[in-house]
């Protein structure tokens, strides 16, 4: 199944189960979204339930709360998580506050979807990988998706809450076709185990999944046997689940599109580190998008982010270093 289409059908699903669940971003409606996310609902499910809205992210996110507040479980659609900056008033100050300092009186069923990170010669205003700054809100839970089931399950889990969710795409996934199955009890707050190995640890997520998986197969090669786990819920972490991979291989690697610096590389680096210190044969690494901008042209482009081949390259040269 399409990337793009395990989420339509979240949506759908939802939206035919619940009469509240309410769909609006720009161009959501009669157009289908800018990556046909919510392409067809409109048809199915009409004008006041599929809302196109004016070019004003703060207004999308700010209305959506207003919906939330009063019963409603709107799903917001941002077309860029680039332009989700100009909502983050409503985001920090409001979607993350409101269920809080209303001593939990005030449900917030609220899911905001963006897509994030580097697709191809879109430039930096428009390639930015952003989760570290909504992860690092307290009051908001933070999903992403690397396959068509963490999409459909995903989501619907997010819309199911009773708390806002951040719920992160990625652009070149939307035209990606991933089996898919239906997953009972699926639970994004746990990490999913995508491959089993020994010697090495690869934490990763949305795109990088697939980058990552492309560069076990040529570690292998090199007799490197690498368990892979690919993180649904980026606040909270399920740290639990990454110790206890780490206990096994005695060595970490996380590998995001964002830059290093400050990267949830970073956090989950540090939280290893500090509770597994004596299990460790090697220093964490990081392989993280670098500290520019993301440029335009497409050589730098791919310098600027993880690649399949610098994965591999990087893990390569980290574990020869430490003993592997």
């Amino acid at each position: 199944m399409l990337y793009r289409d395990a989420l339509n059908l979240a949506l759908d699903h939802a939206m035919e189960k619940d009469p509240t669940v309410v769909i609006l971003g720009e161009d959501v409606g009669f157009y289908g979204g800018n990556y046909k996310v919510t392409e067809g609902l409109y048809a199915k499910y009409g004008d006041k339930r599929v809302i196109d809205t004016p070019i004003a992210e703060n207004s999308i996110v700010g209305t959506a709360i207003g919906m939330a507040t009063v019963g409603l479980r709107p799903v917001a659609e941002i077309m860029t998580a680039n332009f989700a900056m100009l909502a983050m008033d409503q985001i920090v100050n409001n979607m993350a506050k409101i269920r809080y300092m209303s001593g939990g009186k005030i449900a917030l069923p609220i899911v905001v979807r963006m897509p994030q990170g580097a697709a191809k010669q879109l430039a930096a205003q428009h390639s930015q990988s952003l989760e570290h700054m909504f992860a690092s809100v307290p009051g908001l839970y933070v999903f992403c998706a690397s396959d068509s089931i963490s999409a459909y399950h995903g989501l619907l889990y997010a819309i199911r809450l009773d708390d806002p969710v951040i719920f992160l795409e990625h652009p070149l996934l939307y035209p990606m076709d991933f089996p898919f199955e239906y997953v009972k009890d699926f639970d994004p707050f746990k990490v999913r185990r995508i491959k089993e190995g020994k010697d090495v640890t690869i934490v990763s997520y949305l795109k990088m999944v697939h980058d990552v998986m492309a560069a076990v197969d040529e570690l292998e090669k090199e007799g490197i046997s690498c368990e892979v786990l690919d993180l649904v819920s980026l606040r909270p972490i399920d740290f639990e689940g990454i110790y206890e991979s780490v206990r096994k291989t005695k060595r970490l690697v996380v590998v995001y599109e964002a830059p290093k610096t400050l990267g949830l590389g970073a956090e989950i680096s540090a939280r290893v580190s500090e509770e597994l210190f004596y299990y460790l044969d090697a220093p964490p690494l990081r392989v993280a998008g670098e500290d520019v901008p993301i440029p335009y042209n497409r050589k730098l482009e791919l310098m600027a982010i993880p690649t399949p081949e610098r994965i591999y390259r990087e893990i390569l040269q980290w574990s020869r270093r430490h003993g592997l």
